[in-house]
């Protein structure tokens, strides 16, 4: 495809997020949904799925739309570039440029976490300082834990050191980050149920107020009725 031909199909799946945009929904993004993200232009993620699905993986047009800086364009790269070609190189680079919640939940979900190279990029990140760069260590774990169904136990059960060191962050979208995955990990099957039930257990009982609340907040799922009546305990 040449220059001209990409520049087309750029400006053409532009146009036609701003044709969905609503500034009443990009406005309310901040102070409803806690995203900032200075480059929104207000498009739902019902329509950037519905767009997502006319153009099918189209990894060329991904990385050209992640270029744009907009940030639908980029939650839509999410969803059309492919697995296969997500370097760890492309996924550093994109993990760098996180400055919200959503973006990075929506890379890690629905792109990053079906990559060979999600676990080491769990254990990369999780020693990262900023909030979102930590933040994507853990959704991207939580989001293996939820979609690769035919993973053994043993690498979950190395990443529960992870979650430990990192309970300690009071940031708040990292400390939620930990909840989820510790969560997600305890929710795939009996072991590993009660291995992150243990260690929930370990982190409600700190003194430490951070390792506290995620120790509180992923035992209510963790011992709640739903997987107690899944692994009939």
């Amino acid at each position: 495809m040449t220059i001209s031909a990409m520049d087309d199909r750029i400006a053409s799946v532009i146009a036609d997020l701003r044709q969905h945009a609503d500034a009443g929904y990009r406005d309310d993004l901040a102070p409803r949904y806690g995203i900032i993200a200075p480059t929104a232009i207000g498009v739902r993620m019902a329509d950037i799925k519905a767009i997502a699905k006319r153009l099918g993986r189209d990894h060329p047009l991904a990385l050209a739309l992640w270029a744009s800086d907009i940030y639908e364009a980029r939650l839509l790269v999410s969803l059309i570039a492919d697995p296969v070609l997500t370097t760890p190189e492309i996924m550093d680079a994109w993990r760098g440029d996180f400055d919200n919640w959503a973006l990075c939940d929506a890379l890690c979900f629905n792109l990053f976490d079906r990559t060979p190279h999600a676990l080491d990029k769990v254990r990369d990140w999780s020693r990262l300082n900023d909030e979102f760069g930590r933040r994507a260590a853990f959704a991207l774990l939580a989001s293996v834990a939820l979609h690769d169904r035919k993973a053994p136990n043993a690498p979950f059960l190395a990443c529960l050191p992870l979650i430990e060191a990192a309970a300690t962050d009071p940031r708040n979208f990292v400390k939620k980050g930990v909840s989820w995955a510790l969560r997600a990990i305890g929710e795939r099957n009996v072991v590993l149920n009660r291995a992150a039930t243990e260690l929930a257990e370990r982190l409600a009982a700190s003194d430490e107020r951070t390792e506290r609340w995620i120790g509180k907040d992923a035992l209510k799922s963790l011992t709640g009725p739903k997987l107690k009546a899944k692994f009939g305990s």
